[in-house]
């Protein structure tokens, strides 16, 4: 690691580096600490400390989490997540081995159809089931007796949450040993028998992941369950309309802090069985490819194209809704939804979507790879590692849970930040706390294959360190930055959960317009403001990725004359 040295006459590049080193961090941890630890903290205190005629208190904690409706509440939100975990983990794992263990065609395009639910809001496939299954859906008999209520939450949140499950199941299938299966080919083993004694051993660790992932996002999403829960209740609903229908906001934080429990518990187990899982490739380990087998590669094909068809339906259904005039009674073809006339504001809410989104990306992106910077490539202290810590903590916190800290924080009226309260900005600052875990550590694995020679020829050539990191560090960081950029872009598109409550009707977001026009009944309006998103989502992550091609052709030639 390369040190910044002190000494008792430094040179103006000596000081100029400890101004960028020390005055990073500690402005790096003055905006954790507002952006994460405080709400957080503010939150604990407003559920434990707070007025009882807010639902606050020891005393209405206890009359909470000992009432029957809770355990109701409780009770419904654990049946239907787990119900999610048991459908889309094996979905997302027999999808995740078929594009990376078998000869199955057209890869890409599949890979890609699965993700689209990561381009639209939770609510996107809610709607859709509306218009499938609901009471005026196209395939309403399939549901006589209604979506609304269990099955409909199941069903939605297997759709908004199979991408994810997906994505971790992708890496966890993405090395492998061949000569281990070429061992156990040559000893006779079935090929069930080298998936049982190989294959499973090496990803059921991603398994168990992609598991504690669905189940955290089905029980603090509350999204799908305010389409099409009907009666059915879940505990995510119920901090919501404690927080915004009844203003009994210590209720809402009690709850809040019940809903990050099952997170804490699921990142604490998985890091625990990152600490026992074996590295899957050695330093001589050859890379595995798949050879073709007809029944396997039919099998899994259909599996594929059936998951596609279910996925392209959906989204297909939610889209050509949009542009139905009236449903059900005149099906013609219109652009009336998009006029968001039912809207105050009409296409406000869309482009502060945008602004969100822009600003989430440009200056989330800067903020979070420079910090990863001075984590990596500095010397460690206890200042670096306690930023790692708070740099962890919004992986294990939902975003509905840092949503309500950031209004118990933020608006306090003798608070100095409380003008922030109900801005775009403050939307900014929780979008970007949100994800900054994932975005953290896309950054910090990239900085670590970079030698860190890199940083000491620097330092001999007395070439100040903020130069070589804007001249040499980012331009071969590049991939990983742009990564960041359209991560951090899609994610403020899509976020619903950590700024359903920080909005003004001046910074009202496209995400909460959905939610919004839905309660309305303007159910084709919600249905118009998804397509949106999800095109304008899927449409920039192409254009970054078709512009990350160029730059890098641009700035990383080096790449290919390494090669020659």
């Amino acid at each position: 690691m390369a040190m910044i040295r002190g000494s008792a006459r430094q040179r103006p590049a000596d000081r100029a580096d400890s101004v960028f080193v020390q005055g990073g961090q500690w402005l790096m941890l003055a905006l954790l600490l507002l952006a994460v630890l405080l709400p957080l903290l503010a939150m604990l205190w407003r559920g434990i400390f707070g007025d009882p005629s807010q639902g606050g208190g020891l005393a209405a904690a206890a009359e909470l989490f000992g009432s029957a409706n809770f355990r109701w509440l409780l009770g419904n939100s654990l049946k239907s997540a787990l119900a999610v975990v048991l459908i889309v983990v094996p979905l997302a794992y027999g999808f995740a081995y078929a594009l990376q263990r078998t000869c199955v065609p057209g890869k890409g395009v599949f890979r890609g159809i699965s993700l689209l639910p990561l381009f639209a809001p939770s609510m996107l496939p809610g709607i859709a089931l509306i218009y499938l299954f609901g009471n005026q859906g196209v395939l309403r008999e399939i549901f006589p007796d209604s979506i609304y209520g269990f099955w409909g939450i199941v069903l939605g949140q297997a759709i908004y949450t199979f991408p994810h499950a997906l994505m971790v199941l992708l890496s966890a299938l993405a090395l492998a040993d061949a000569r281990l299966f070429d061992a156990a080919s040559s000893m006779g083993a079935s090929p069930w028998r080298a998936f049982r004694s190989i294959t499973w051993p090496g990803s059921r660790q991603g398994v168990f992941a992609a598991g504690c992932l669905v189940f955290t996002l089905c029980i603090t999403d509350f999204g799908v369950p305010v389409v099409v829960g009907g009666d059915y209740q879940v505990l995510a609903l119920e901090a919501y309309k404690a927080v915004l229908g009844q203003q009994q906001f210590g209720r809402g934080a009690l709850i809040g802090l019940f809903l990050l429990l099952p997170a804490l518990l699921s990142f604490t187990v998985d890091l625990w069985l990152r600490r026992r899982q074996r590295d899957a490739m050695g330093g001589r380990a050859q890379a595995y490819v798949a050879k073709p087998h007809r029944r396997r590669d039919g099998a899994f094909m259909l599996l594929v194209l059936s998951v596609c068809a279910v996925l392209l339906g959906v989204f297909g259904m939610a889209v050509y809704s949009s542009l139905v005039k009236f449903w059900p009674y005149d099906l013609s073809l219109s652009l009336h939804n998009y006029a968001f006339s039912e809207l105050p504001g009409g296409w406000l809410a869309y482009r502060n979507s945008l602004t969100l989104a822009i600003a989430s990306a440009v200056f989330g992106s800067a903020l979070i790879f420079t910090g990863s910077y001075l984590l990596e490539k500095t010397r460690q202290s206890p200042l670096t590692q306690t930023l790692r810590l708070l740099c962890f903590i919004p992986m294990a916190v939902p975003g509905l849970v840092l949503g309500l800290g950031y209004v118990f924080f933020f608006n306090l009226p003798n608070n100095p930040l409380n003008g922030l309260y109900g801005s775009l900005t403050l939307l900014v600052i929780c979008t970007v706390a949100h994800f900054l875990t994932t975005a953290q550590m896309t950054a910090a694995t990239a900085l670590r294959q970079l030698d860190s020679e890199f940083e000491a020829a620097a330092l001999s050539l007395k070439v100040p360190l903020f130069s070589h990191f804007l001249r040499v560090t980012l331009p071969m960081c590049l991939p990983a930055l742009l990564d960041i950029v359209r991560y951090l872009f899609v994610s403020a598109m899509t976020t619903v959960s950590a700024v359903i409550f920080l909005y003004s009707p001046d910074s009202l977001v496209a995400s909460v317009a959905v939610l919004n026009m839905d309660d309305a009944g303007n159910v084709g309006g919600a249905a118009a403001m998804s397509t949106l998103i999800l095109l304008t989502s899927t449409g920039v992550s192409l254009l970054l990725a078709g512009a990350s091609r160029g730059l890098l052709r641009r700035s990383q030639a080096w790449r290919g004359a390494a090669n020659h």
